[in-house]
């Protein structure tokens, strides 16, 4: 099943995502949904809150990310009430979008590497060492389950550009090549 994606402005996009028990029903389901959902939308991740599921699960596929000669470098998988525990390195930035806010990009610093705990689709804890690209993409996604918007890390001023570009896309004003779920539409039914 391909889920819409929940668009910017939708309150479920800046909660705290709630930890989920082993027997989450059809939680195999929605993992193998969640990355249909984000492939048909050409994304690299995919947070449960952007699909109005507040609870602390995302998928990656950094393989699309890898620069020229780290083929076959990236990770797929799944992220079951991770905790990033450390962020070290120098932090530098990247242009980066989000299937929630179609048509913005921004750069964001992050650091370089990130410890996490997490379980996998499996329910095997495991605590990884991520780095460059792979390691931007779970922090990215990491933010969603803490209500956290990439646009939350800009300065002022660049809110203030994007402000009216955010607010249109809330509305529904906004072309994106996959099904979306707009929050000022549903009120207007």
């Amino acid at each position: 099943m391909i889920y819409p994606i929940t668009a910017y402005g939708d309150p479920v996009l800046k909660e705290e995502a709630q930890d989920i028990q082993q027997d989450y029903p059809n939680l195999q389901e929605l993992i193998d949904d969640m990355f249909a959902t984000m492939y048909h939308a050409h994304g690299v991740g995919l947070a449960a809150p952007q699909i109005s599921k507040s609870i602390r699960l995302f998928v990656i596929d950094s393989e699309p990310m890898m620069d020229e000669g780290d083929e076959g470098k990236g990770v797929k998988k799944a992220f079951i009430n991770p905790e990033i525990l450390e962020e070290t390195g120098e932090e530098w930035g990247f242009e980066e979008g989000c299937l929630s806010i179609p048509g913005v990009r921004e750069v964001v610093y992050r650091p370089e590497r990130i410890v996490i705990r997490y379980f996998d689709q499996d329910w095997n804890e495991h605590t990884d060492t991520f780095d460059g690209m792979t390691a931007r993409v779970i922090q990215h996604e990491y933010d969603h389950i803490e209500g956290i918007l990439f646009t939350d890390h800009l300065n002022g001023l660049k809110k203030r550009l994007i402000k009216n570009k955010l607010s249109k896309i809330s509305k529904g004003e906004v072309d994106a090549d996959y099904k979306m779920k707009f929050p000022a539409l549903a009120k207007k039914r």
